[in-house]
């Protein structure tokens, strides 16, 4: 049975961005079908992708935080200073574009809500397809999040707080119930009802540890079918507004997005060569840097924007299936490259 589940769940997990375009283009056609994703809901649904992540987590990880200070250090400082900065420069940017000037208050929130979300949580899952260092990854996501709840407030506030009201206090306390602390319930039930001996050894465990382990075996799968109804509950609140303005502006929303993505992920590798990480390390924090965690941005957004500022969520949408993609692909290219070397 567990075999069976985490074959299921990985499938899913594997074609998780083709899932969630799938997803969107659907709803889009079907507007009332996420219709029920808003609210409290939304943010339940969240909690349970954060869970998900911190039932992978270990004591392990979070030494890694202890005994790589340094690289910690430097990855989180890139992840705080390079995304908002470049989200802002390019809302700035596109803003001057007269099609666009309409929107560039909605256009500006919501790029400048993905830029300063922490790391996504995919990420470590593509740092592992491309040879990474999944052990840096894992601590320069735990290290992120566990930050968000007050960079991200205070960057949102510091960047974005001429152009409108920002509730800072509001988004602290949102981010520590949809973050932290389903996270901390994670890692406590892992640590906890995790067995100590070896999972191959299926016919040895008791059946709470049975039963805990097939849980966490569809999580991944679970987790891409969470974001899923995310970006669906968007794609629902945002249906009229792009329907009336039509595709110019979801093309030009869709640019931002990708420059924003690419330059991070160009601009992280960068950063790893200026302080001579290895290789493996120069892709982590390159796909650390690049890849957010914009189905949080989407929370904050449909929680604290979306009565005033409802095309705000249209970036962090575009940017929850985008960044899987995008993560994907540079993944691949990376994993390309070793096989061409090694021949």
């Amino acid at each position: 049975m567990y075999n069976i589940f985490k074959s299921l769940s990985d499938v899913l997990s594997g074609k998780a961005s083709i899932f969630i375009i799938l997803t969107s283009v659907v709803t889009f056609f079907v507007p009332e079908l996420f219709m029920w994703v808003k609210g409290n809901t939304q943010t339940v649904i969240l909690g349970i992708i954060m869970l998900t992540m911190g039932l992978t987590l270990t004591t392990k990880d979070f030494k890694v935080l202890l005994s790589r200070p340094i690289d910690i250090f430097i990855g989180s400082l890139a992840q705080f200073t390079i995304m908002p900065f470049v989200a802002y420069c390019l809302s700035w940017l596109f803003c001057q574009i007269p099609a666009f000037a309409p929107y560039s208050t909605a256009m500006t929130i919501g790029i400048i809500l993905v830029g300063c979300c922490p790391g996504g949580v995919s990420s470590n899952i593509m740092s592992y397809l491309c040879n990474g260092d999944v052990a840096y990854s894992v601590g320069m996501t735990c290290a992120s999040t566990l930050l968000a709840p007050v960079l991200t407030p205070f960057l949102v506030l510091s960047l974005a707080g001429a152009k409108v009201e920002v509730d800072a206090i509001g988004m602290f306390q949102q981010i520590l119930i949809v973050t932290i602390i389903p996270i901390a319930i994670g890692f406590i039930l892992n640590i906890t009802l995790s067995p100590k001996g070896n999972v191959d050894g299926a016919h040895e465990l008791s059946k709470k540890e049975k039963i805990f382990m097939c849980i966490k075996a569809l999580c991944p799968g679970l987790s891409v079918i969470c974001l899923a109804c995310i970006v669906g509950g968007v794609v629902t609140t945002v249906h009229d507004p792009l329907v009336e303005n039509g595709l110019i502006l979801f093309i030009m929303t869709f640019c931002m997005v990708l420059c924003h993505n690419t330059i991070g992920y160009v601009l992280g590798y960068y950063v790893g060569t200026l302080f001579k990480f290895s290789k493996a390390k120069k892709r982590t924090i390159s796909i650390e840097v690049g890849m957010q965690n914009a189905g949080l941005g989407t929370n904050l957004a449909m929680t604290f924007f979306v009565a005033t500022i409802p095309m705000a969520v249209v970036p962090c949408a575009i940017s929850c299936a985008w960044h899987s993609i995008s993560g994907t692909i540079l993944a691949n290219f990376f994993r390309s490259r070793d096989e061409k070397s090694s021949k």
